[in-house]
């Protein structure tokens, strides 16, 4: 198969959907000599931030000398973002070959997801890679990436997104999340609502996995420009995140605190190489300016959590005018989005991102209207919104695209003049 068939192949076996369970992916990855145990293995898993949380603790070890394996999801634009070795995107004749040798002992009914991880843990293994960064895809307990046995567990912020599947409150959530944590390993944990701390709390108790929260062992403040990382045996006074964004604080923070933890396993890396390390990180389409006229800003807030620290970021960016392009997927609490952006939009172009589950942008429009965001009109495409909000703003005005990742990548996808890859999952 061509790497187009490939993607194909994959993205046909997305349309059915998650299925709980570890039993598929272990059978997979026995069938390929068990990768996954050759590996050491960083969990990161949580709501928001996960994405930016892997991405520096892995530009962090890099920093350090170590050879790493990143694997995140989704995708922005290609495939092949979501496996890194040292930085590094994977080339579509390794995704060919990874994907022919996973596909041809996949166990009947593997998922697309199952696949995919299949493919990174054979492709870090082969690499030899020092350490394997994987973010957890959703959930935890019955997430494939959980079939490796982590070193070391990260969760960043939990709260309500993909109810369906992880349950309606953020006790439910959190046990779901809760379930990368191994017996004995360190946990690092963000800053947490009370009822999904509590869960997180009593897993780590049961496992007797030592627990190191933010804001309890480890923290930042901003001071004077400058993000003060004040760590487990360390403190970093003026580290600029290369990330943007005031909430990526308890990002890098919590990258930091696991790096630490690391090097007491022998994956050392100095204060010199964190710092380099969270200056270099870089995260596209979460809170990422092109510096066009109009400036666009590109961010994935996909959830009300999401949407709220998104509006909280803008404060802190200047401009005349904010106009908005939004698409959002059908399943998702549309209004809860919408309600911390709506009020700071001064003109809004709602759009349908291309995926199936995308709600369109007649109903997104409709949405807002009944939000109270009078000036918004319905663009269609990703492209055409992009195109239209380009055309109503003024050189100092703000054109931000977000609402979901999907959404992003389409945009990112028409502003660098590339072809996006609509493969979910």
């Amino acid at each position: 198969m061509t790497y187009k068939e490939i993607l194909s192949h994959l993205y046909a076996l997305g349309r059915f959907g998650m299925k709980p369970g570890l039993e598929r992916i272990t059978a997979l990855l026995a069938a390929l000599g068990n990768p996954e145990g050759k590996l050491a293995v960083v969990h990161v898993a949580g709501t928001n931030g996960k994405g930016s949380t892997a991405a520096f603790l892995d530009a962090v070890l890099r920093a350090g000398g170590l050879t790493t394996g990143l694997f995140t999801s989704p995708h922005l634009i290609s495939f092949t973002e979501r496996f890194r070795i040292g930085g590094i995107e994977i080339d579509e004749t390794e995704v060919v070959s990874l994907a022919r040798r996973v596909i041809a002992v996949a166990p009947p009914g593997s998922t697309f997801f199952e696949l995919v991880t299949a493919m990174a843990f054979l492709h870090f293994a082969e690499r030899r890679v020092d350490l394997a960064v994987m973010e957890v895809g959703m959930g935890g307990r019955f997430d494939a990436t959980n079939a490796a046995s982590g070193e070391l567990a990260v969760i960043t912020p939990i709260a309500l997104d993909h109810c369906t599947w992880l349950g309606d409150s953020l006790a439910a959530i959190a046990v779901e999340k809760a379930g990368i944590i191994r017996p004995g390993r360190p946990v690092v944990s963000a800053l947490q609502e009370s009822a999904a701390l509590d869960v997180v709390v009593e897993k780590c108790r049961a496992d007797e996995s030592p627990l190191f929260l933010c804001g309890r062992e480890f923290d930042t403040t901003w001071e004077s420009g400058f993000l003060a990382y004040h760590g487990l045996g360390i403190e970093i006074p003026h580290l600029v995140p290369g990330i943007a964004g005031r909430h990526q604080a308890m990002n890098a923070a919590c990258a930091l605190a696991a790096a630490e933890l690391l090097g007491r396993q022998g994956l050392t890396v100095d204060k010199c190489a964190m710092e380099r390390g969270i200056a270099a990180a870089r995260w596209p389409g979460r809170m990422e300016f092109f510096d066009t006229a109009p400036r666009i800003l590109l961010d994935g807030a996909h959830n009300p959590a999401g949407s709220l620290a998104l509006a909280r970021s803008l404060a802190d960016v200047p401009r005349r005018r904010l106009i908005l392009v939004v698409g959002v997927m059908g399943d998702k609490d549309v209004a809860a989005i919408l309600a911390p952006l709506l009020p700071v939009a001064d003109e809004v172009f709602t759009v349908t991102p291309p995926l199936e589950r995308s709600l369109p942008a007649e109903d997104l429009a409709a949405c807002c209207r009944e939000q109270g965001g009078q000036r918004c009109t319905a663009a269609g495409t990703v492209a055409d919104g992009v195109r239209r909000a380009r055309e109503a703003a003024g050189p100092d005005d703000l054109v931000l695209v977000c609402g979901s990742l999907f959404t992003v990548g389409a945009a990112r996808a028409f502003l660098l003049g590339r072809e996006f890859e609509a493969v979910r999952g």
